[in-house]
């Protein structure tokens, strides 16, 4: 432990020199009694801030490739049957990293179209707000099916749109969602088939020969590994995964 301790000292001094040599910002907040209108309306705006922020998770879930590309992800490690291989926090932060990847066209028009324009005084707030949601509304309008937009556009009993700017977002967001758990469980079913293949032989010839009591899952795992590994399986999935947006 005292060896420890003289190791990490030279460290910590050098910390400490550099901390007393950068001036560091300080931040204050208080709570005070609103003046005028224009602080009322400054309170409002950060109160809606930090709304959006709280629901950013689930803004990322409902209008993203999100939802699509961690359930394809769910699937092939379920069909392996690998049990927690890849964890979860490796399946997740692969379909996010994916997830930035396929969404990268749209943030950049978003940068372009309303948050570069907004930080220049060019357009308002308002106006860098609407053209956010009409490129991500874009993007949905993209990956939806007609058959879902229809579905909840009975539910909600509006009239038939003519175009698509007469489709509310209300309406997109869920048929959006809809499509792409559509979408995945169909890429899902897709995944399983060799596998269930696999399962199937492996209990098949352990049945003939008279070892039903070894679980087939024991014999097949290899197996369906070394066919993954055989096909390059990520990148087939991955691949399927990219195209699919397209």
């Amino acid at each position: 432990m005292r060896y420890k301790v003289i190791f990490l000292l030279p460290w910590l001094l050098l910390f400490a020199q550099i901390a007393a040599a950068v001036n560091l910002p300080t931040l204050s907040i208080g709570v005070n009694n609103a003046a005028t209108p224009e602080e009322v309306s400054t309170g409002l705006q950060i109160l809606f801030l930090l709304t959006i922020l709280s629901v950013a998770p689930g803004i990322l879930l409902m209008t993203t490739s999100f939802t699509r590309i961690v359930i394809v992800l769910g699937f092939v490690r379920q069909a392996m049957g690998t049990q927690n291989t890849p964890p979860n926090q490796i399946i997740t932060g692969m379909a996010m990293f994916l997830t930035f990847f396929v969404m990268a066209p749209a943030i950049n028009a978003i940068n372009n179209k309303a948050l570069q324009p907004y930080m220049d005084k060019q357009i308002t707030q308002q106006q860098a707000m609407t053209e956010a949601v009409d490129v991500m509304r874009d993007f949905m309008f993209s990956q939806v099916q007609e058959s879902e937009l229809q579905l909840f556009i009975e539910i909600t009993q509006e009239e038939q749109p003519e175009e698509k700017k007469d489709i509310s977002t209300m309406v997109l967001i869920p048929a959006f969602m809809l499509s792409e758990l559509k979408t995945a469980f169909q890429m899902g079913f897709m995944i399983y088939v060799p596998f269930l293949v696999i399962d199937m032989l492996v209990a098949s010839v352990l049945m003939s020969m008279g070892m039903m009591m070894l679980p087939p899952i024991v014999i097949s795992l290899p197996f369906k590994l070394l066919l993954f590994v055989l096909v390059d399986g990520w990148q087939l999935v991955v691949g399927s995964l990219m195209q699919s947006f397209g």
